[in-house]
């Protein structure tokens, strides 16, 4: 038998559970001796607890293991009662653990449940959780994402290093200011409640029977999600797109953040350390497109046709099915094999009967032959490396050296097919030395006008002549940080 001692002193203990835990003819057995109803029954009668299983395990995990086992081998013996603090129906992992083995092992399993530290924390606050609903979460295991637009109680906050964990995740997204109710010993003479800014929280009041509760503005996706419905509701230039007005900054959006991402080293996120500013700018322009992202689904939840959370689960449910070596029992041997199941299984969801479909021609030239490449390699309609692809644009360039080489007589139109050819064959070049052809194209862009602009600074430019342009400009190279 299971039976929750209740939030704190053994006066608020069921009184079912009081006989039950003081019957002589059953052996008690407590999880922990560190919680006043349990620490009033040790006084009372014979108990053994499991605090020292605590001490001798490596991990929680392992603790809950060995306690399992504890009870299971003494109720081979005879009646026992395992005692846990608050209720065993709340943030009891051994209690789980002993449904599981008990019904593995055919033992019948009664279960008496009890207030909770929950209830304690909605008593000492006098909030009706059913007001606005509630979220619970462990201390030791906040979720990611956290998302926080509900009154929350964080319980399991027993040290101040994961107290200290705690009130960094929720400075994340929460102003400092914001306030938060510190509880400790709850259900006994010694509760204490007081509330401050959650930038003022003192580490010192971590404990084991200490819990956090706020009452948060929507912050996070939920908040920017609320935020975006309000300035459709309120702000006129926002009531007035469409998803065609809106269709210009999102291709804006997108090469701002292309820019920005840019300026990250080629290894991102490698081992090397990464640049704090460059990733701030990262940041502040994937939310720029997550803005876009949050303004079309809520104007299509207008008509009812879908919105952010529809877009969501429809991307998680892709995932789930085009990894079917992650989420089913496929076994694959490298990246190569993950990309080649996930264009087999997209053909098939899209129903293309053409390698070349599906490649919207509204993209970037350069990396629309990049993917038109790599589905013709598909098939194996590609050089063999790198090497072979110089010679192609050198023959490439050639044909477009005839061209020139015939000045007037030479046609427009030809100057045109042959100059396309070349970026094509520099971009097949570009892919098979694995570098993305616009990137290289605008970092060079980028180190055009870096040098060019401090040439200007160097000297008066217009009245320069070529062989002091050249100077200038090997001088501006020499300057230039190593990348």
């Amino acid at each position: 038998m299971i039976v929750g001692l209740g939030p704190g002193d053994y006066s608020r203990t069921p009184t079912e559970a009081r006989e039950i835990l003081t019957d002589p003819d059953r052996r008690v057995i407590l999880r922990t001796e560190q919680h006043p109803a349990a620490t009033y029954l040790a006084a009372l009668r014979e108990v053994t607890t499991c605090d020292d299983l605590y001490e001798a395990a490596d991990n929680f995990e392992a603790v809950y293991e060995a306690i399992t086992t504890r009870v299971l081998a003494a109720a081979e013996t005879g009646p026992v009662v395992y005692g846990v603090p608050g209720s065993p129906l709340y943030g009891e992992r051994t209690v789980a653990l002993l449904k599981d083995r008990c019904q593995a092992l055919g033992v019948s399993l009664v279960v008496r449940a009890a207030p909770s530290f929950i209830d304690a924390v909605f008593e000492a606050l006098a909030i009706d959780p059913t007001d606005k609903g509630f979220t619970v979460l462990d201390g030791r295991n906040l979720p990611d994402p956290l998302l926080l637009h509900l009154p929350t109680v964080i319980f399991q906050v027993d040290t101040e290093l994961v107290l200290d964990h705690v009130l960094e995740r929720l400075g994340n997204t929460l102003p400092d200011h914001t306030p938060i109710h510190i509880l400790s010993d709850l259900g006994s003479s010694a509760a204490r409640v007081s509330t401050c800014p959650i930038g003022e929280v003192e580490l010192g009041v971590a404990g084991l029977r200490t819990s956090l509760f706020l009452d948060p503005p929507a912050t996070g996706l939920v908040g920017a999600v609320k935020t975006m419905l309000r300035l459709r509701r309120e702000c006129p230039w926002d009531q007035e797109q469409t998803h065609h007005t809106l269709s210009p900054y999102l291709m804006e959006e997108t090469f701002e953040l292309l820019e920005a991402i840019s300026r990250l080293p080629l290894d991102s996120p490698g081992s090397g350390g990464w640049d704090d500013s460059a990733y701030r700018e990262v940041e502040e322009e994937l939310g720029d497109v997550l803005l876009q992202v949050i303004f079309h689904s809520n104007l299509a939840s207008e008509t009812g046709a879908f919105d952010i959370e529809t877009v969501a689960e429809t991307l998680q449910r892709k995932l789930v099915r085009r990894h079917p070596h992650v989420f089913g029992s496929l076994n694959v041997e490298d990246a190569e094999v993950v990309v080649a199941n996930w264009v087999k299984i997209k053909a098939e969801e899209k129903h293309r009967p053409s390698l070349m479909d599906g490649v919207p021609a509204a993209l970037p030239a350069l990396d629309r032959a990049v993917k038109l490449q790599k589905r013709a390699a598909r098939v194996g309609f590609d050089w063999p490396e790198a090497r072979a692809v110089v010679a192609d644009v050198e023959e490439e360039i050639a044909e477009l050296v005839e061209v020139i080489d015939r000045g007037d007589q030479a046609d427009h139109e030809d100057a045109v097919h042959e100059l396309g050819d070349v970026l094509f064959a520099v971009c097949n070049l570009a892919r098979h030395l694995n570098v993305a052809p616009e990137t290289a194209l605008r970092r060079a862009v980028t180190r055009f006008e870096n040098r060019f602009r401090r040439m200007e600074e160097l000297g008066d430019l217009e009245s320069a002549d070529l062989g002091r342009l050249d100077a200038l400009w090997e001088q501006a190279k020499r300057e230039e940080p190593a990348s």
